[in-house]
């Protein structure tokens, strides 16, 4: 050691507290004959009053050129740290905030498995899965289909052989997917590696249901709050084997045209009318006044299904209830006459699914 000593850096006092670029902020304040008023971290004059709300502080006090050391000054209240708002989940729903519940993510979460539609925007079949739901859209030809989407592993397996075809008759574009992409964009259980994109099912008017075909009366279906999509499929396929001539669907609180409902359908949502109601029980009124019987289905009523006889070859609008509950009040209140299925067995009724199938084709034998 030389016994030199260090040199010392002249460091620039700073008064407890106070914030960086006020003495900076004073110079040019000095400079400039005071024109703008006070320098940068200076109060603008005495406060006007007691401070607003708990514990504020004065207008002006706490502003400084740079960013605040965090400690007080005696000259004002330093501004508390700047926290982030988040919304309550009241506001959330408010102002239509959807996030994931999980820590850091963006974005909605996926839900797994089909969901029931129940908007307004339609009837819905956008998305076809399963090789007979998708063979029946490509031979029925009423609909633009946009594309068809095929696994990469049946892609070239004779069993959707004649998918490919009638999709090359029908100049529709055929893509080769890998079999997880097919899934993750599956909405069903089992897409069977097939998907095709259409466009909407369109609804048929009620008026032109109760014209009948072959000038035969009218034969309709009302379905009261149907959720589960494959007892819909399932409706909607008894309803064209039995030769329906259009399906009443509400457009709340009811299963729309789902990828589910379209497998279980197999291909039946191409063929079978289809409309929707605001209000079921206003369209049965409407159904009474053009002189055609509504019948209501109800496990708990007296008359007999098979008791119909000459009533079943009139203008005849078949009424099923919902899963659980079946007819609403006001829906059965509106009704002609309640009939049920005889059960000889220790259940009290059929799945709504199996109960229109029997009923369908009871009606259909009478015609």
């Amino acid at each position: 050691m030389s016994g030199r000593k260090p040199p010392v850096r002249k460091q620039a006092t700073r008064q407890p507290g106070a914030k960086r670029g006020a003495a900076k902020g004073e110079a040019r304040g000095s400079a400039r004959g005071q024109s703008r008023g006070p320098a940068k971290g200076q109060s603008r004059g005495p406060a006007k009053g007691p401070a607003k709300g708990r514990g504020a502080p004065q207008r002006g006090a706490g502003k400084a050129g740079g960013r605040s050391s965090g400690s007080s000054s005696s000259q004002g209240v330093a501004r508390p740290p700047r926290t982030r708002m988040v919304p309550t989940k009241r506001s959330q729903g408010r102002i239509g905030v959807t996030r994931s519940s999980g820590a850091g993510r963006v974005g909605g979460v996926r839900r797994g498995g089909d969901t029931s539609r129940t908007d307004n925007k339609g009837l819905g079949g956008e998305q076809v899965e399963g090789r007979q739901a998708v063979r029946e859209l490509l031979l029925a030809g009423r609909r633009r289909i946009n594309e068809i989407w095929l696994s990469a592993e049946l892609y070239d397996d004779d069993a959707v052989a004649d998918l490919r075809e009638l999709a090359k008759a029908g100049r529709v574009p055929v893509a080769q997917v890998a079999r997880g992409k097919v899934d993750a964009k599956a909405r069903s259980e089992a897409p069977q590696g097939v998907i095709a994109f259409a466009r909407p099912i369109e609804e048929v008017d009620l008026g032109t249901m109760l014209q009948g075909r072959d000038g035969k009366p009218p034969f309709l279906v009302a379905v009261d709050g149907v959720t589960d999509p494959g007892n819909l499929g399932a409706i909607l396929r008894s309803c064209d084997g039995a030769g329906v001539d259009g399906v009443i669907l509400p457009k709340h609180r009811a299963v729309h045209i789902t990828p589910t409902v379209a497998k279980a359908a197999a291909g039946a949502i191409e063929y079978v009318p289809m409309t929707l109601v605001g209000g079921l029980p206003t369209t049965l009124k409407q159904l009474t006044q053009r002189k055609v019987w509504t019948v209501g289905l109800d496990d708990a009523a007296d008359r007999s299904l098979f008791d119909l006889d000459e009533l079943a070859g009139d203008p005849i609008c078949l009424v099923l209830g919902a899963e659980g509950p079946g007819l609403s009040r006001l829906v059965r209140e509106r009704c002609d006459l309640v009939v049920s299925i005889p059960m000889h067995g220790r259940l009290s009724s059929l799945n709504v699914a199996a109960a229109t199938a029997l009923a369908t084709y009871e009606i259909a034998r009478h015609r």
